[in-house]
C-alpha cells in the first residue's frame, strides 16, 4: 500500500483495468449482472440471510466496490427488517475515488448506494478504515493490506465469501495456499463461498482449506464458476443478552452509540449526570498522539484519530472549530513532526510541517517555534456528544456488582436490583471502585476558560499544554496532577495554566492580566504504560471495560467504543487484532 495513485487504464467500452496486472475489474457482459450471479446468487443471498439478526460477509479484492454495493442494494430491499450486515473487504492498491466514481457511473440504478459508498470512500493509508451505512444497518471494514495479513488480524467470521482477486495467472499471490487457509480460518459454520475463477490451483486450495467446491454454470462468455461450502450450519453469534454499561462520561457514551448500531439496547447507569466527571469541560481537543515511533502503538492512535473525524462531526452543534497546530515544545520536536508527517500513518496532507513564519501566519500572532499543523483535527463540545449518545433516561449510581449465576447483578444507590449477562464498565476514575483490581492511576486537571464575546476566538493549539475555541471565548490549560483526586478550583492551578499558556501563546496571555478566569477541575485514568483499557476483563466471563483514556479521552473512545461494542455483541471489530492486543486489560495480568 503506498500513497501513490493506483495506475487505470480504461477499455474501449468504458471499464476499469488495472495497469498493474493487466486484468479489468469486470468481465465485459455488464458487471453488475456478474456480480449478481457470481457472487449473490453464488452466495445463496439473499435466502442464506433468512431468519438472522447478523449476517457477515468478506471479500477478497475491493477493486471498483462494485460487489459490495450489489450487496447493500440486495440487503436494503431483503435483508431482514431489524438485521445488521456486517462487511469486511481486502484491497492492495486502492483506486481514487474519481475513478471509482466513474465506473460505478454504468449503473444508475446503485447510485443511490454508490453516493453512500463514495461520500465516504476512505483516503489512502495502509490499515483498517471502517466505513458505517447506518442508513442500510450495515458497515464495512476495509483493509487496505495485501489479503494475508489482512486475515491474520481481522476478528470476524464470514458466513460468505466475494473471492473476487485479479485472475490467478496474473494475481497468483492473493490465491495462495496460505491465503485460502486464512479464509477458512475466518469463515462461520456453513459459510459459503464465490468466485469466478475455476483454475485447479482454486479448486485445490479451498478443498485443501476444507471448503466442499463445485463447479456451477458461469456467467457471459464465462461457462463455469465455483462455488464453495465450509462445513457446519450457519447460525447467527451468540448475543451479549441483557446488556449494562456503567459511566456516563465519553467512553460509556461511545459504547453506547456503537452497541445501539448493532441493534442493541442497553441500560445506561450513572451516579450523576452525562459528563459529570473528566469528559465535561466546555471543549476539549480531537487531535492525535504524535509516536515517532511509527510502530503499533502509532498505528493504533492513528486509526483512533481518523475515526474521531469521521464520528464527531455526525452530531449536530458538536464540532467548534477545525484545525490544530502543535507546537514544537523541544528542539528535536521539528525533526519528530517531519517523520510522522512523511509516515503512511496518515493520509496525505493530514499533517504539515510548519516552520516559525508558518506557524505563526497558522495562529495569527508571532511565534519562533515550528509547528505540526493538523488541518482536520477538531475542538469539540462534549456536553452536545453526550447529550445525543447518552441513553434516556439513566439508571442510577451502581453501589455493587456482583458475579452470580448467569451474569452479573448490579444494586444502585436506590437498593434496586439487575441481573444482566453483559456488563462494560466505563466509570473512568471511578472505575476501581467495582473492579478493584483495575490498573489505573489517578491524575487531576484543572482547565481554565475565559469568555470574549466581543473578539473572534483564537486558532486551537497543543504545546503540552493547549487551547480549544469557545462559541464566545476560549479554554486553556489543563494541569496535570498525578495521584491527585480533589475536584475543587484552586487559583494556584489557574496560574499555573496562565503560565503554561504564556510559554506558548505570549500575547494572548499578556491580554488575560487581571481578568477573572472560570474553571474546572476533574479527575482522569490512565494507566502504568498510557494506553487506555479496552476489552474483557480477564477470569470474569461477561464483563468488560472501558477505561484509562487518560487526557486523549476524546480521540481515543468513538473507535474503542465499537471495538468494546463489538466484542460484547460477538461482532466484528474495526480494531485489527494485533492492535486489540496493545489495550487489551489482560496484558497487565498476562506480565
Amino acid at each position: 500500500m503506498t500513497a501513490d495513485p493506483l495506475p487505470i487504464d480504461w477499455t474501449e467500452d468504458g471499464r476499469p483495468r488495472s495497469a498493474l496486472y493487466g486484468d479489468a475489474y469486470f468481465g465485459a457482459d455488464d458487471g453488475l449482472s456478474e456480480s449478481r450471479a457470481v457472487f449473490l446468487e453464488g452466495c445463496g443471498l439473499p435466502g442464506a440471510w433468512a431468519g438472522r439478526q447478523s449476517f457477515t460477509v468478506a471479500e477478497l479484492g475491493f477493486g471498483t466496490g462494485l460487489n459490495m454495493l450489489a450487496l447493500l442494494d440486495l440487503w436494503r430491499r431483503e435483508g431482514p427488517a431489524e438485521g445488521q450486515l456486517h462487511l469486511f473487504s481486502v484491497e492492495a492498491h486502492l483506486m481514487t475515488r474519481e475513478d471509482a466514481a466513474r465506473a460505478l457511473a454504468a449503473w444508475p440504478e446503485l447510485s443511490e448506494v454508490a453516493e453512500a459508498l463514495l461520500t465516504r470512500w476512505p483516503a489512502r493509508r495502509r490499515g483498517f478504515h471502517r466505513i458505517a451505512f447506518p442508513e442500510y444497518r450495515a458497515c464495512l471494514d476495509l483493509a487496505l493490506l495485501e489479503a494475508g495479513e489482512a486475515l491474520s488480524v481481522w476478528n470476524g467470521r464470514a458466513d460468505a465469501w466475494f473471492l473476487d482477486g485479479f485472475a490467478p495467472a496474473l494475481n497468483p499471490e492473493i490465491w495462495r495456499d496460505e491465503v485460502l487457509q486464512g479464509v477458512a480460518a475466518r469463515s462461520a459454520p456453513g459459510a459459503r463461498a464465490a468466485t469466478f475463477t475455476v483454475a485447479g490451483q482454486v479448486r485445490r486450495g479451498l478443498s485443501a482449506a476444507g471448503f466442499e467446491v463445485r463447479r456451477a454454470p458461469g456467467h457471459g462468455r464465462k461457462r463455469e464458476r465455483l462455488e464453495a461450502i465450509f462445513p457446519g450450519e450457519g447460525r447467527d453469534p451468540a448475543g451479549p443478552g441483557g446488556v449494562a454499561v456503567v459511566g456516563a462520561g465519553i467512553a460509556g457514551a461511545s459504547v453506547v452509540r456503537a452497541l445501539r448500531r448493532l441493534g442493541v439496547e442497553p441500560v445506561h447507569f450513572e451516579a450523576e449526570a452525562p459528563g459529570a466527571g473528566a469528559s465535561g469541560n466546555p471543549a476539549g481537543l480531537v487531535t492525535p498522539r504524535l509516536d515517532a515511533g511509527l510502530g503499533p502503538v502509532a498505528r493504533l492512535a492513528a486509526q483512533a484519530y481518523l475515526r474521531a473525524l469521521d464520528v464527531y462531526p455526525e452530531v449536530p452543534g458538536a464540532v467548534l472549530a477545525r484545525g490544530v497546530l502543535q507546537l514544537a515544545a523541544t528542539d528535536r520536536d521539528p525533526s519528530r513532526f517531519a517523520r510522522i508527517a512523511g509516515s503512511d500513518l496518515f493520509p496525505e496532507g493530514t499533517l504539515r510541517l510548519l516552520d516559525p513564519a508558518g506557524a505563526s501566519a497558522r495562529l495569527g500572532e508571532s511565534s519562533d517555534r515550528a509547528g505540526l499543523d493538523q488541518p482536520d483535527a477538531l475542538s469539540l463540545d462534549p456536553r452536545q456528544v453526550l447529550e445525543a449518545w447518552c441513553a434516556v433516561p439513566l439508571a442510577g449510581r451502581v453501589q455493587t456488582l456482583e458475579r452470580t449465576e448467569g451474569g452479573w447483578r448490579l444494586t444502585t444507590a436506590a437498593n434496586e436490583t439487575s441481573v444482566f449477562r453483559t456488563v462494560i464498565l466505563a466509570a473512568g476514575a471511578g472505575l476501581d471502585r467495582l473492579w478493584l483490581e483495575a490498573p489505573i492511576l489517578p491524575v487531576r486537571g484543572q482547565a481554565s476558560w475565559i469568555s470574549t464575546p466581543e473578539q473572534e476566538a483564537p486558532r486551537a493549539a497543543g504545546w503540552g499544554g493547549y487551547l480549544a475555541p469557545l462559541a464566545g471565548g476560549f479554554l486553556f490549560g489543563a494541569t496535570f496532577r498525578r495521584g491527585e483526586t480533589s475536584t475543587v478550583v484552586t487559583e494556584a492551578d489557574h496560574q499555573a495554566n496562565l503560565e503554561a499558556l504564556a510559554r506558548a501563546r505570549p500575547a494572548l496571555a499578556a491580554d488575560l492580566s487581571g481578568r477573572t478566569l472560570e474553571g474546572r477541575a476533574r479527575v482522569r485514568a490512565t494507566t502504568r504504560d498510557h494506553l487506555p483499557l479496552a476489552g474483557p476483563v480477564p477470569g470474569t466471563p461477561g464483563l468488560f471495560v472501558l477505561g484509562g483514556l487518560g487526557s486523549r479521552g476524546l480521540t481515543w473512545a468513538p473507535l474503542l467504543g465499537e471495538h468494546l461494542a463489538a466484542l460484547a455483541a460477538g461482532a466484528p471489530s474495526p480494531l485489527p487484532e494485533d492492535l486489540a492486543g496493545l489495550v487489551a486489560p489482560g496484558r497487565y495480568s498476562a506480565g
